[in-house]
């Protein structure tokens, strides 16, 4: 199921499809991408843990679906590229707070194209439509990429917070509805 479209990319539900974990499998078990995400970071080593992993990602989706953990695919060519996200944000006790975020995910084969740009932009801008009046995204330091995008989407690093995800140190970028840019340039 579509939830939004960009020019280039299809976000939608994830499904438990073979091609899907497959997918999901390939990019978590990568440390290069693995070690950015969660209070825990650690590789996925079973396909079975992929399937669980996209059943937890479903079982955030908001009933109203505003809110979730989506696929990304490229339009032309239906390649998972990986996901993007607007989700609470965990608190230090890991039950989810009124803050929200917006992240990504992505293959190491799909890095360098603006995906995550794109996917957060269209996501964010979704977010602000439905009355959102800020998002923040929570970065791992040394993740230069990533920050990069942020950037990109007109974010402001707030500093070094350790309110969420089990109280790890992350470095902190917000953006209000009042402050959106549109479109990166």
């Amino acid at each position: 199921m579509t939830v939004f479209e960009t020019d280039r990319l299809i976000v939608r539900q994830w499904t438990e499809s073979d091609a899907d974990v497959a997918r999901v499998f390939d990019m978590m078990s990568r440390w290069e991408v693995a070690r950015w995400l969660g209070a825990h970071p650690r590789t996925l080593e079973t396909e079975t843990e992929a399937r669980t992993m996209m059943r937890r990602w479903q079982e955030r989706a908001s009933p109203d679906g505003q809110q979730g953990i989506w696929a990304v695919d490229v339009r032309d060519t239906g390649v998972t590229v990986g996901s993007v996200l607007v989700v609470p944000l965990p608190g230090v006790d890991d039950k989810p707070t009124t803050d929200i975020e917006v992240g990504w995910h992505l293959h190491p084969d799909s890095w360098g194209h603006g995906y995550a740009t794109e996917a957060g932009r269209a996501a964010i801008d979704r977010a602000f439509a439905a009355g959102l009046s800020e998002i923040f995204a929570v970065i791992r330091a040394g993740n230069t990429p990533s920050v990069a995008v942020a950037r990109r989407l007109g974010m402001t690093p707030i500093g070094t917070q350790t309110r969420w995800y089990g109280g790890i140190e992350l470095d902190t970028y917000r953006l209000a509805a009042d402050d959106n840019r549109g479109p990166a340039q």
